[in-house]
């Protein structure tokens, strides 16, 4: 990882939406919102382990599709599989800019890796 890089940070919606049973299967796109404004600190200040600024990217699908970005927030809607997105963002993100996946999906966590991603759990950005 190159030291002026700036790491990209991939926040899988659905799994970290999914991981705190609060309702959020009622209305996905709400639940997609809050966990997008809940983002945008993070942004500027980091995530534990990696100072900011971060390139925060939240990945949705599904009902959550065309939630709007924000300022420090990118949301990318998943055509299709959101974790087939997830893969190619991290595929992208080259190792010497460095990529930190959020997701508590082992399948994806595996694919994501062998792109060089490293991977944290849901709890890295939802207390």
């Amino acid at each position: 990882m190159s030291g002026d890089a700036v790491v990209r940070v991939i926040v899988d919606g659905a799994n970290v939406v999914g991981s705190v049973p609060d309702g959020w299967w009622r209305d996905r796109r709400g639940a997609a919102e809050r966990l997008r404004d809940s983002l945008v600190p993070y942004a500027a200040d980091g995530v534990p382990g990696v100072p900011g600024p971060v390139e925060i990217v939240l990945v949705v699908e599904g009902a959550a599709r065309g939630v709007a970005s924000v300022p420090g927030v990118e949301v990318v809607s998943a055509p299709g599989s959101g974790d087939d997105l997830i893969a190619e963002l991290a595929a992208g993100a080259g190792p010497e800019r460095g990529c930190i996946v959020v997701t508590a999906d082992r399948g994806l966590r595996q694919r994501v890796e062998a792109y060089g991603a490293r991977c944290v759990g849901p709890r890295t950005v939802r207390p």
